[in-house]
């Protein structure tokens, strides 16, 4: 046979850095391409070269250096690997990048680097010969004994794989058909091993490279065997467990002697979904539901533990035989106890208690009465919240709380579909899951703060929840089988009525729970504030005392609202301030009572303990404890909280024409309102500030319009003596705290007042205070929240208030105190609102030659 020449490859190759991994001869690998010299050799040569020798790369192999600069060519690896692109594939989304198939063909040597941009090339010297036909005879004899042990091992590796795969058959014959000088190469490239060993493979070039690379190969072969053998094994012992577990319900089956109850009672309490079939059958749930419960029960014993399915099956029926569907508890149905204990729990609040005590004397005579739905509706801090767990104590039923701020999925009250994932019951079923009866009191907090958005509308579903004709039958979408809500006294709390929808509104009983009176609170605190605050600081009577007088000062000067929240708040920093004393003063005693102290280093101790200046009490004797105990006057009540937030600035404000004082109802309880006129040249204009509402804007031009048709009949002039109140004159109203919205027509009085008053020249009465829609024709119109806007003018400490007179009916809803200590004035139109307010009733000066009129 002749002799075959060596294929040669060319001498100048253009250079592919690849940073994915290490291409050895013989080997197939893809690699992408995106960097700007890749990209540009991929297009310059493979995508418009035509010739063989220009689908020829030099492969590199390069790890990026991120110091390094991009455009400059970094170090090359000296031993490369010629190689054959197979294929090119190409996008340009998100960014233009190929992909490559290359294989290799032998290695090569870079002798110099002959052009760097717009991608290297460089003039190499082959290394591998590269036959068409190798004399594998050959190479057997030359390598003997090592050619033979790598064979081994590679058979070995390969007869450990699935033969099944064709791929793993394909490598079983190419070990017995390819050149034994090219196995190195090939399985390197194939079995588990790093970068590193592969470029140690590739670098060996010298006289006995062969020899080399399989010295170097076999270890990583034997490594490779290694941990095949381990996983076997590891997967041999976990088939055998599966086998031993499979096969202990058979057996426990044939072992079990039917007809012994023991073994069947035992089996039942081993057993989850026996036990659970049991609680199915014992349980006194409605038909409806007790056939689902065995339908399911039924599905989850085909089913296998392994399908999502199956926990979800399971969660449901647990729910279901844990739901109280006929476990209630018995009312305490003694009245007079009733009211004892609901008169210890809350002052004050006498509609609210009377309202209870009706449902108990109801239910007392008749048992099968259904919940009423009630809804308190009142500022914040006056005890909704808490009245309803007090109701609950009286009746002697559980208590849960629904907090319903902020929600906006329908699914928090009716429940998800079991088909989402993650579903589970609303709000409601689940409280009756937690208290675990039937007949609960539920209150519904803030629900005048319910969202609405994609998720749906849970105002609505609370429709179906809070309706006594329809909750006997509510359906739940988790549970989709009826409960009884019938028995469960639902109680509501709002701040207010006006973001409640109509229809929610509709179903429940509304009970108005107003702010209280100063009396109320004084009361309030000395009979559950002060003795919570002291147990909640560990003080006692015996060591801070806190008199009425006092609590009156911190009502009137430090907080002003409706409820006692701020109240609260102070009476905590009063007992913190107190515990601080106390507690230097245990510190004192403790010292004075050692003996290796004499006495008068004790004191000198004291004494520069002390030297801060005192924030309680006016002892002159620093070095001595504090005498118990300590009372909170009013020195110590500035020192501890300050000075007075609120003062009296009433009569101060009124100091100047153009000023009345008006009442306003807010979500947190009634306020006072002062308006403010002046007029100024100008053109005519009205000017509104304040953050006003289209309504009050409405009532401000009604006034002046008013006063202007009126304006003979008062004498009321401009500063030029024209009737025409608007004649070269600009009028501007402001409503304080200009940073609050307003908006209403019970300020229609008050603009009024404020501007007959500024075009009079006379002041209003500094203890008036008014409220009342106008109309065009001057009647006064009634308005609502008149109880907490009269509260309010009575803490601001005023002695007279205006309100229409057909709101005279209101009036009896006033504690009888707070009527003592107002005089009330009831107006049909405006000239009765004049009359009230001004000093001596509505008298204006006259022209020179007119007497004085008194309207």
């Amino acid at each position: 046979m002749s002799s075959v020449s060596p294929i040669q490859i060319p001498s100048r190759l253009p250079l592919l850095l690849t940073h994915e991994g290490v291409l050895l001869p013989g080997s197939t690998m893809r690699t992408s391409v995106d960097s700007a010299r890749n990209l540009q050799l991929v297009r310059s040569r493979l995508l418009k070269g035509t010739s063989l020798q220009s689908t020829i790369l030099g492969v590199i192999p390069n790890t990026p250096d991120p110091a390094s600069d991009a455009q400059d060519l970094p170090p090359l690896h000296r031993i490369g690997t010629a190689a054959l692109a197979v294929q090119v594939v190409g996008s340009n989304w998100p960014k233009p990048h190929y992909t490559l198939l290359i294989t290799g063909l032998c290695r090569f040597q870079i002798v110099q680097v002959v052009k760097e941009k717009p991608y290297p090339v460089a003039d190499v010297e082959q290394l591998d010969r590269l036959e068409e036909f190798p004399n594998t005879c050959k190479t057997r004899e030359e390598l003997g004994e090592l050619s033979e042990e790598f064979y081994k091992y590679a058979v070995q590796l390969v007869e450990m794989l699935d033969m099944s795969v064709p791929a793993v058959a394909k490598l079983r014959r190419l070990l017995d058909s390819l050149p034994r000088e090219a196995l190195p190469d090939i399985l390197t490239s194939i079995i588990r091993t790093s970068n590193k060993e592969k470029l140690q493979v590739q670098s060996c070039v010298s006289e006995r490279a062969l020899e080399e690379r399989f010295k170097m190969t076999i270890p990583l072969l034997v490594r490779q065997i290694e941990g095949l053998k381990l996983l076997q094994k590891t997967r041999k012992h976990k088939q055998d467990d599966d086998k031993r577990v499979i096969a202990i319900r058979p057996i426990r089956r044939i072992t079990h002697i039917p007809g012994t109850l023991e073994d069947e009672d035992e089996d039942e309490d081993n057993d989850d979904i026996v036990m659970l079939e049991k609680k199915i059958r014992t349980s006194s749930m409605p038909e409806q539901a007790h056939k689902v419960c065995v339908k399911e029960i039924k599905r989850l014993k085909k089913m296998p533990q392994s399908m999502p399915e199956y926990a979800l099956t399971r969660n449901y029926l647990e729910l279901m035989v844990e739901l109280p569907w006929n476990k209630s508890t018995t009312d305490r149905l003694d009245i007079r106890a009733a009211r004892i204990l609901l008169d210890n729990d809350h002052y004050a609040m006498e509609k609210l208690k009377k309202r209870v005590l009706e449902y108990l004397a109801v239910r007392q005579l008749k048992n099968n009465l259904k919940g009423p739905i009630l809804c308190f509706v009142g500022p914040p801090g006056v005890g909704k919240t808490s009245v309803g767990r007090s109701v609950a104590k009286t009746l002697g039923r559980e208590f849960h709380r629904i907090a319903l701020g902020g929600v906006c999925d329908q699914s928090d009250i009716r429940g998800h579909r079991r088909t989402y994932v993650g579903s589970m019951p609303g709000r409601i079923i689940n409280g009756l899951k937690t208290v675990g009866v039937n007949n609960p009191v539920f209150l519904l907090d803030e629900v005048d703060k319910l969202g609405k958005s994609l998720q749906g509308d849970p105002a609505a579903a609370l429709l179906e929840v809070l309706d006594p004709e329809q909750n006997h039958n509510f359906t739940d979408h988790y549970l989709n089988v009826a409960f009884d809500l019938s028995q469960v006294l639902f109680i509501a709390t709002a701040n207010t009525t006006a973001t409640i929808p109509p229809a929610l509104l509709d179903r429940m009983e509304i009970i108005q729970v107003p702010g209280y009176t100063q009396e109320e609170k004084i009361e309030i605190a000395h009979r559950h504030l002060i003795p919570k605050q002291l147990e909640q600081h560990g003080l006692t009577p015996q060591q801070i005392q806190i008199p009425q007088v006092t609590t009156l000062d911190i009502i009137t000067r430090y907080t002003r609202e409706a409820g006692v929240r701020s109240l609260d708040r102070k009476l905590g920093a009063i007992c913190r301030a107190v515990a601080v004393k106390v507690a230097e003063g245990q510190h004192r005693e403790a010292k004075l009572d050692r003996p290796d102290v004499t006495e008068g280093e004790g004191c000198r101790e004291h004494v520069l303990e002390d030297a801060k200046p005192e924030s309680i009490g006016d002892t002159d004797d620093l070095a001595l404890p504090p005498e118990m105990p300590i009372l909170i006057d009013f020195h110590a009540l500035k020192d501890i909280l300050g000075p007075p937030m609120y003062e009296m600035e009433v009569s101060e404000r009124l100091s100047q024409p153009g000023v009345a004082i008006g009442l306003a109802w807010t979500p947190l309880g009634g306020e006072i309102m002062f308006v403010e006129a002046s007029r100024m040249d100008g053109e005519g204009q009205l000017t509104l500030t304040g953050q006003l509402g289209n309504v009050m804007k409405e009532s401000a031009h009604l006034a002046i319009s008013w006063l202007r048709s009126n304006a003979k009949k008062y004498h009321l002039t401009t500063a030029s003596g024209s009737f025409d109140l608007l004649e070269n004159t600009d009028i501007h109203l402001h409503f304080p705290a200009g940073a609050v919205t307003k908006d209403g027509p019970s300020a229609g009085v008050t603009i009024a007042t404020c501007l007959a008053s500024l075009f009079s020249g006379r002041l209003v009465r500094s203890d008036v205070a008014m409220t009342g829609e106008i109309t065009l024709r001057g009647l006064v119109l009634p308005v609502g929240g008149i109880k907490d806007k009269v509260l309010a003018a009575h803490r601001a400490g005023l002695k007279r208030v205006i309100i229409p007179q057909r709101n005279e009916k209101d009036l009896e809803e006033i504690p009888g105190n707070v009527r003592q200590d107002l005089s009330f004035v009831t107006a049909s139109c405006l000239d009765e609102v004049l009359n009230a307010a001004f000093d001596g009733g509505f008298t204006v000066k006259t022209r020179p030659g007119l007497l004085n009129s008194k309207l």
